[in-house]
């Protein structure tokens, strides 16, 4: 064996494949999809006017962490479809989906198993609805001025994907993304 043979082996070596429980077992892998979105209300009108839908849940410290909404695409269903109806069970709101803004992937371990997963961010349009906090998975829900979502959102990854939608509205025909008549968040 070369020693660069010998170096590269030892690397391998070194993969986290095996539980912690000292059984010398390999660690299952699964994958797991998810999607969701970031809807904002107040579109055709001016950019200081548009808010967007957050949640707020309660880390393992008693930190309340804000967040886009999001969770598992079930059988049957698109990422779009999953957006839009993890958005309404989360939020209590009602949206469409305008653009793609992205996606999110990354590991992490639970319960004897490594999980890689990828989650489908869309910006989605307000149609309707009041803000709930009915999902047991959700401490608050709230309006936020899209200006602001860089400093309440928790994640860089969702930071990122807030100001690629910054982007995109800012492209958008104002006519062809305004709110149905009607549609207030009760936040002006």
């Amino acid at each position: 064996m070369s020693p660069a043979e010998s170096t590269n082996s030892g690397r391998r070596s070194r993969r986290p494949t095996r539980s912690g429980s000292g059984t010398g077992k390999r660690m299952r892998t699964v994958q797991e999809t998810s999607a969701g979105g970031l809807v904002v209300s107040g579109l055709g009108g001016p950019l200081e006017s548009l808010r967007a839908a957050l949640i707020g849940r309660t880390d393992r410290r008693g930190r309340l962490l804000w967040s886009l909404p999001k969770g598992h695409v079930e059988q049957g269903e698109t990422a779009e479809q999953t957006a839009m109806r993890e958005v309404a069970e989360e939020t209590g709101i009602e949206g469409k989906v305008l653009a793609e803004l992205g996606s999110i992937d990354y590991w992490f371990v639970t319960e004897g198993r490594r999980v890689h997963k990828t989650v489908h961010h869309y910006l989605l349009r307000y149609l309707g609805g009041e803000l709930s906090d009915e999902d047991y998975e959700v401490t608050e829900v709230a309006w936020v001025p899209l200006r602001e979502l860089h400093s309440r959102l928790a994640y860089a990854d969702e930071r990122r994907l807030a100001k690629r939608a910054e982007d995109l509205i800012a492209d958008m025909d104002p006519a062809a993304t305004a709110d149905p008549p009607g549609g207030d968040t009760g936040e002006r």
